[in-house]
């Protein structure tokens, strides 16, 4: 989709190039996109152009300069993100096909991406992540599985708490998508599509990753990008590489400990999380919770009450520019016997801490090396995780500080909070 004026670039494009040809470090946005495209083995491209749409022609022409088959569809009047899907039906030969709004810069394994919307048997599949602004963002509600129940809008009144889940603008749609634009009008993907579809019971899936996938279509956010591009950050974080993950417990790390929490207003964020995992997000580690939650097995509440409860963890966070790649919980507790309890909780599982499958499924996700990560968290239980999964180890001495006495194990870094522990596994120094 390559069609956008820019005019917030107009200081940039001086209004001779289309937003999606601004120049980056010497290269059109377009060209960087295309580059990461053919990474992925994808070379068969059709622009859809309008503004200015002779420049992008005049650049890429056929496309044998650039190593990619060309081909144009040309708006003579903006046709939105999906009007254009009614010239789009005829060039398409049956499969799936990527659609990439063309202010966005990305690295991504679009593979992995692939084959999860493969696997779902979905009609569409949106690519999703956390933001550091998901109070003015169009969210997007999925469930366990990544299926998506419903777009919330960001100019919804947000009375209740919500999970940072932002759609960015980048897209698998199998062919049919198309056939639901029966004539060259202006409509809105999201909107006039998206949301029908899945009002009707259609499977449309969000694949959600930690890697580089942002618009840049603002001057700040161009020259955000470009350090981001100077320092490799961009390719680091892309699931062809291994990534590094700082894993974080919960309770007495991340919020204040009160025993076991049942209840969502007794959930409280410890003092200057929000700085440490912010400096999680800048730094070449992604951030992944681990946390055993036997509130579940122990009949205090349900998987739901739990899943609100990180919905607030979430928008707290998320309100001062942090958020979390992931989260993973076990609901499970193996001693059985107690009157309240629920017994399909009531189980010996891979998933509990210390065991190390809420780890191990992270890993698989998101391509992580477990020997180069960390795990922080405020017990020896959660030191003796790190130390099964062959990771590096640290202890915040807030919540019960390393006193649960369970394991005999010492971690490789201590610190008062979690700002302080990050800071020492990032190379920053403490004040």
């Amino acid at each position: 989709m390559a069609g956008g004026r820019g005019t917030r670039l107009a200081t940039i494009t001086k209004n001779e190039v289309p937003k999606p040809m601004v120049d980056i470090l010497g290269k059109p946005l377009l060209e960087r996109q295309i580059e990461i495209l053919k990474k992925n083995g994808i070379t068969d491209v059709i622009f859809i152009i309008g503004y200015l749409g002779n420049v992008i022609r005049n650049y890429f022409g056929n496309g044998s300069k650039f190593g990619i088959t060309a081909q144009y569809i040309e708006e003579n009047e903006p046709l939105g993100t999906a009007g254009s899907f009614y010239f789009l039906k005829n060039k398409l030969d049956g499969e799936p096909f990527f659609l990439i709004f063309g202010d966005v810069l990305f690295d991504i394994d679009l593979g992995r991406m692939f084959d999860f919307h493969r696997k779902n048997r979905s009609l569409a599949t949106l690519f999703v992540h956390p933001n550091s602004h998901p109070f003015d963002s169009d969210l997007v509600e999925v469930d366990s599985e990544g299926k998506i129940l419903k777009f919330d809008s960001k100019h919804n009144m947000r009375n209740y708490w919500y999970k940072n889940c932002v759609n960015a603008g980048l897209y698998i749609l199998n062919p049919e998508i198309c056939n639901l634009v029966s004539n060259p009008a202006k409509k809105d993907l999201e909107k006039d599509i998206l949301s029908k579809v899945i009002a009707e019971g259609r499977d449309v899936f969000g694949y959600k990753s930690p890697e580089y996938v942002k618009d840049v279509g603002t001057v700040e956010r161009i020259n955000s990008a470009k350090k981001d591009i100077e320092s490799g950050f961009i390719e680091k974080r892309s699931l062809r590489n291994k990534q590094k993950c700082i894993f974080l417990d919960r309770d007495g790390t991340l919020n204040v400990y009160k025993g076991l929490i049942s209840k969502i207003e007794e959930f409280e964020l410890e003092k200057d999380v929000v700085e440490a995992i912010k400096k999680i997000n800048s730094s070449e580690w992604i951030c992944v919770v681990v946390t055993n939650q036997p509130v579940v097995a122990r009949g205090m509440c349900s998987i739901d009450d739990v899943n609100e409860i990180h919905k607030k963890m979430e928008t707290l966070l998320g309100k001062d520019g942090a958020y979390l790649d992931d989260m993973f919980f076990c609901p499970h507790h193996p001693d059985k016997g107690f009157p309240e309890e629920n017994p399909a909780y009531k189980i010996k599982c891979h998933c509990r801490k210390p065991a190390i499958g809420m780890l191990e499924t992270a890993a698989e996700k998101y391509n992580i090396d477990l020997n180069a990560s960390w795990i922080v968290g405020d017990t020896t239980m959660d030191i003796q995780t790190g130390l099964n999964a062959g990771c590096h180890t640290a202890l915040v001495m807030t919540g019960e500080a390393g006193k649960d006495g369970k394991f005999n194990v010492k971690p490789e870094v201590t610190g008062s909070s979690l700002l302080e522990v990050v800071k020492k596994i990032i190379g920053e120094k403490n004040d």
